[in-house]
């Protein structure tokens, strides 16, 4: 999408569906939801569209082939299952009226799926061919369901960034990119420079962070223009803290949308939010761009 104004994002998939009701506790998260309540998750891109995202961002952060297996899905619904998180997000864009709006298809992190906390780790101890034949069958499920490009997000580590990058480079298929971080490194301790460095190849539209603290991102953006020369993408959490063994999110959200005019002035054009981050959030993030 070309344009002279920010690309408004939307927010977290789980938690605008856990506000409506559903418990997403399983390993499956919000996942589960495109065999078991599929108008729910259209819902949620319906408000974040009405809310004033530019994107939708599919509900296959953790979907795997694998991952609905160990539930007892049989494979050929699985890959339908994926192909699904794009088909419900087209049909609520395409149902809408103005201007031109985008779906996003979300390539998750291998350690989302183990849904163990490791995303926020990296270094899971597998191979890079391992850690190819995970990503490549989904992102090539995911392509062929027609999205406009693909959202690779939540990377902490450069190791499973490098395998991801090969691939998009051999699908030639449009992305952006985006690493969980805390302050100027990968969640798994490498300088953010080398990162981004990883993903300055042409299929890759914008570099950037995700599911961070709103403070991380200012420093981040700037290093990722730099290094990369690209636009940048930006979309962090609500500024709470995940406690992975309990379980739970701990402190108070701070807001994005004071902050947002910073990033668009250090390079940001793709801004929205992650966890913790509703359709409230994101018409806030919108009116403030907007004016």
């Amino acid at each position: 999408m070309e344009s002279d104004r920010p690309i408004i994002l939307d927010g977290g998939m789980s938690n605008a569906l856990e506000d409506r009701g559903h418990d997403l506790s399983d390993a499956l998260w919000s996942a589960r939801l495109l065999r078991d309540a599929p108008a729910e998750i259209a819902a949620v891109h319906r408000a974040y569209y009405e809310a004033g995202a530019m994107v939708a961002t599919t509900a296959s952060y953790q979907a795997s082939v694998a991952g609905f297996e160990r539930f007892g899905v049989a494979r050929d619904e699985a890959e339908r299952l994926i192909g699904d998180s794009v088909r419900i997000a087209r049909e609520v864009r395409d149902s809408l009226p103005g201007e031109r709006r985008l779906v996003a298809a979300s390539v998750g992190p291998y350690g989302a799926v183990l849904a163990d906390g490791s995303e926020y780790r990296g270094r899971y101890g597998v191979s890079a061919a391992a850690l190819r034949d995970f990503h490549g069958p989904r992102m090539e499920l995911l392509i062929e369901a027609g999205p406009d490009l693909l959202a690779v997000e939540t990377i902490p580590d450069v190791d499973e960034a490098t395998v991801l990058v090969e691939l998009l480079a051999e699908l030639d298929f449009p992305a952006w990119f985006s690493y969980s971080i805390v302050g100027s490194r990968t969640r798994a301790g490498q300088p953010l420079t080398d990162a981004f460095a990883v993903a300055g190849i042409e299929q890759v539209v914008a570099v950037g962070i995700n599911c961070c603290a709103p403070d991380d991102v200012q420093p981040a953006v700037e290093t990722a223009v730099a290094v990369t020369g690209k636009p940048a993408v930006a979309y962090p959490n609500s500024g709470e803290s995940w406690d992975a063994g309990g379980r739970r999110w701990t402190g108070d959200a701070s807001g994005s949308a004071g902050l947002a005019p910073g990033w668009l002035t250090a390079g940001a054009t793709y801004i929205g939010g992650c966890c913790r981050v509703g359709p409230a959030d994101i018409r806030a993030l919108a009116q403030t761009l907007d004016t």
